[in-house]
């Protein structure tokens, strides 16, 4: 989206997996997976400032800390696009961040991809949106799904290759987030250990109207790292079935972990499991499923 502003805002959704599954491990380490992404109304918010300085990127953060400047993935999408457009100007990242980190909810690649959006209309939309993809692609594979604008999607290969969807129905949803974060990258190693010699997956079909209500979401299929993640950190298996308790439609952990959601038919189911649960062992975010597509940047 093109714009003349020189300063743009882009709200950064979080995304849960309605169903994800490791296919196989390629022989560079990394892995093949199966899924599908729904977008939630809990999201960071992403402002980017034209400056004077050419290539120049800068990032203040609102909220935890995110680690080095440099290794940020909204630093990395702003350097792809400045490069990509000839480095004519540089610009500020304010980043307040309301998703959990290191809780598998796509807030580090939700970031990223609203970078890419806004840089981009900085520039005037100089980068066609096929590039803009393989830009998000190359930063890591959720960010595809967050750059693509879809609500929701079926998504193959790393997770880059997707299928667009109809989204869910908005529907009230419950994030618990425990105070142990998982890395990524942990959380395949555990999944490597428990499958040291992966066996091929069978062959399955999915329905457009498998994704059209909460309920057959549920029958999908699970989340392959729960496994994994549970033995590590029994607690998380604990707080799953407390979830899991509390009559949702659906439930799972998210991504890699650590955070579980949960789906409910109504507010009042939602609200009576974070009285259940109470805050005191876990952070409790009450929100909503998403059922448009993910805004674009906004002028400002």
């Amino acid at each position: 989206m093109a714009s003349a502003a020189d300063r743009v805002r882009v709200t950064a959704h979080a995304k849960v997996n309605l169903f994800l599954r490791v296919l196989a491990r390629e022989t560079g380490g990394f892995h093949q997976i199966e899924t599908a992404f729904a977008l939630l109304e809990l999201a960071d918010e992403v402002t980017v400032q034209r400056t004077p300085q050419p290539g120049s990127v800068s990032l203040d953060v609102r909220g935890p800390d995110l680690g080095p400047v440099e290794e940020n993935l909204a630093v990395r999408a702003a350097r792809a696009v400045l490069e990509g457009t000839g480095r004519r100007f540089g610009v500020a990242i304010e980043l307040t961040k309301r998703i959990p980190v290191r809780a598998g909810l796509g807030g580090g690649s939700s970031d990223a991809a609203a970078t890419l959006h806004a840089v981009n209309a900085l520039a005037e939309g100089a980068v066609p949106k096929p590039e803009l993809l393989h830009f998000a692609a190359r930063l890591g594979a959720d960010v595809a799904f967050f750059a693509s604008g879809a609500p929701a999607a079926i998504g193959w290969g790393r997770g880059e290759r997707l299928f667009r969807l109809a989204p869910p129905p908005a529907a009230p949803a419950l994030v618990a987030v425990p105070p142990v974060g998982v890395a990524t990258p942990d959380a395949y190693q555990w999944w490597d250990q428990l499958h040291p010699n992966p066996e091929a997956r069978g062959p399955v079909i999915f329905a457009a109207d498998a994704f059209a209500a909460w309920g057959s979401i549920g029958r999908l299929g699970g989340n392959d790292f729960e496994l994994a993640v549970f033995g590590k950190h029994p607690p998380l298996r604990a707080l799953f079935e407390r979830l899991a308790a509390t009559h949702p439609h659906w439930v799972r952990l998210c991504g890699s972990g650590s955070a579980v959601a949960a789906v409910y038919a109504n507010e009042r189911l939602r609200d009576d499991a974070v009285a259940q649960l109470g805050a005191k062992q876990q952070q409790l975010i009450p929100t909503v499923t998403r059922a448009l597509p993910a805004g674009g940047p906004e002028p400002f």
